[in-house]
């Protein structure tokens, strides 16, 4: 009798040590898959929904009305969609593709004018500002960082 129960007591620790493992595999698994998941969700954003997103905080920033919200939305995705077809004409130089950055730039801070009211224009330009200076800012801190590793070696 004895030497079933031990058969037995055998049988049990089997049975819970593949269940263990099943379950450390079922995680495992999941894990990858929401891995997978979080990598095919950083696709590049459409202009339409860069517009919409834009359009959302330029709505909040400066409470504009309907018309004026359906405006800046039209110019945002039409920048953004010339912006999106620039980036990917690989035919025009470094140089010149900034330059037409620049001027797309351009054109839609002159398109934003006829829109917006002067307060509102004021109050969208010092936060491109803001922006623009934050951007250098975090450029200047890569290059002192790229500096600083070249000096190490």
């Amino acid at each position: 009798m004895v030497f079933k129960r031990d058969i037995l007591t055998d049988f049990m620790k089997l049975v819970i040590a593949s269940s263990m493992m099943m379950a450390a595999m079922l995680i495992i698994g999941t894990h990858a898959a929401q891995a997978q998941d979080t990598s095919a969700r950083k696709t590049r954003w459409t202009a339409e929904g860069k517009a919409d997103k834009m359009g959302d905080k330029l709505d909040r920033q400066l409470s504009l009305n309907k018309v004026q919200s359906k405006q800046v939305r039209e110019i945002n995705e039409d920048t953004f969609k010339k912006l999106d077809a620039l980036r990917r004409d690989t035919s025009v130089s470094k140089r010149d593709r900034m330059q037409q950055i620049k001027d797309l730039n351009n054109e839609r801070t002159q398109r934003f004018k006829t829109v917006l009211t002067p307060s509102q224009y004021k109050k969208w330009n010092d936060w491109e500002l803001k922006k623009k200076e934050q951007l250098e800012a975090k450029m200047d801190r890569k290059q002192q960082r790229r500096e600083s590793r070249s000096e190490a070696l």
